[in-house]
C-alpha cells in the first residue's frame, strides 16, 4: 500500500495551523514549528490553511522544499482540498489530506481525474470527519468506498482537541482490517499509546500548543512528552486487542 510505503512504522503527524498576524510571521513560524518536529522524531507534517490561506501553504512548501528537510510533508487546504494534489505535487509534498471523502461532500469526477494525474500522491481521506455532515449511508458503505479511493481513513471525534473514542476507533477498524486507518483529532499522551495500538498512524494538532490554542507555537515540551507516549506503541508493536 502508498500509505505504508510512504510511513515505514506507524506515523506521528504534527499539524502546522499557519498561524500568526502577518503572512511572513506565518511561513515563519511554520517553517521554525516544521524542523522543530523533525528534531522530535514526528513522522509527517499537515501544512493547512487553518488560519492562513493557500498563499501561506505555498510559500511554506516553497520555503521548506529548499531545506532539504527528512520529515514527510503533507498538505490540507481547507477552503479547496482538490488544489492540494498540484501544490503536493509542486514542491514534493508526499501527501494530502482531504478532511471528507464521503459521497455527499466530494466532487467524484474532479477528484478521480487529480488522482489519475497525480497517482504517487498518497490521500488521506475523512470519513465522520469533525464538522463535516454525515453521508445518510451505513457506516460499512461509507468506509467500503473510501477505501476504494484514498490510501488511508482518518476519523475523529466531534471536533478539535476533543478525543476520538476508543470504540468508534475499534469498529472501524474491525470494519476496515488491514486497510490503514489514521486516529485524527483528541489524541495526548495519556490516550496515544492505546490508540496506536488500534490504528495505523495518528494527527496531532492542539495538543501540542500552549492550553490547547492553535494559534500559539508549538511547545517543544508538549511535543516531547506526546512523542515519548507514541513511541512505545510504535516500538513495542502492543496490541490490546
Amino acid at each position: 500500500m502508498r500509505f505504508r510505503k510512504l510511513f515505514k512504522k506507524k506515523p506521528v503527524i504534527g499539524m502546522i495551523h499557519l498561524a500568526g498576524l502577518k503572512r511572513d510571521e506565518r511561513v515563519f513560524r511554520g517553517l521554525a514549528e516544521l524542523e522543530l518536529y523533525q528534531e522530535e522524531g514526528v513522522a509527517g507534517v499537515i501544512i493547512e490553511d487553518y488560519h492562513g490561506d493557500a498563499h501561506d501553504v505555498y510559500n511554506l512548501l516553497m520555503k521548506t522544499e529548499k531545506r532539504g528537510l527528512k520529515i514527510v510533508r503533507g498538505v490540507n487546504v481547507l477552503r479547496n482540498p482538490y488544489s492540494a494534489f498540484e501544490l503536493a505535487d509542486e514542491f514534493g509534498a508526499g501527501f494530502i489530506q482531504f478532511d471528507s471523502v464521503q459521497a455527499n461532500s466530494l466532487d467524484s469526477r474532479l477528484y478521480q481525474e487529480l488522482r489519475r494525474r497525480f497517482p504517487e500522491i498518497v490521500v488521506l481521506g475523512g470519513v465522520e470527519f469533525k464538522y463535516t455532515q454525515p453521508s445518510g449511508n451505513p457506516l460499512e458503505i461509507d468506509l467500503e468506498n473510501a477505501s476504494k479511493i484514498c490510501d488511508a481513513v482518518v476519523t475523529t471525534g466531534m471536533g478539535t482537541g476533543i478525543e476520538t473514542p476508543t470504540e468508534k476507533l475499534r469498529q472501524y477498524k474491525k470494519l476496515l482490517g488491514d486497510f490503514p486507518l489514521i486516529v485524527g483529532a483528541g489524541t495526548n499522551p495519556r490516550n496515544i499509546y492505546e490508540q496506536l495500538s488500534i490504528c495505523d498512524g495518528a494527527i496531532v494538532g492542539s495538543y501540542l500548543k500552549p492550553g490547547r490554542d492553535t494559534t500559539l507555537p508549538v511547545d517543544r515540551i508538549l511535543v516531547r512528552e506526546f512523542m515519548t507516549e507514541a513511541r512505545k506503541a510504535i516500538e513495542e508493536g502492543y496490541d490490546s486487542n
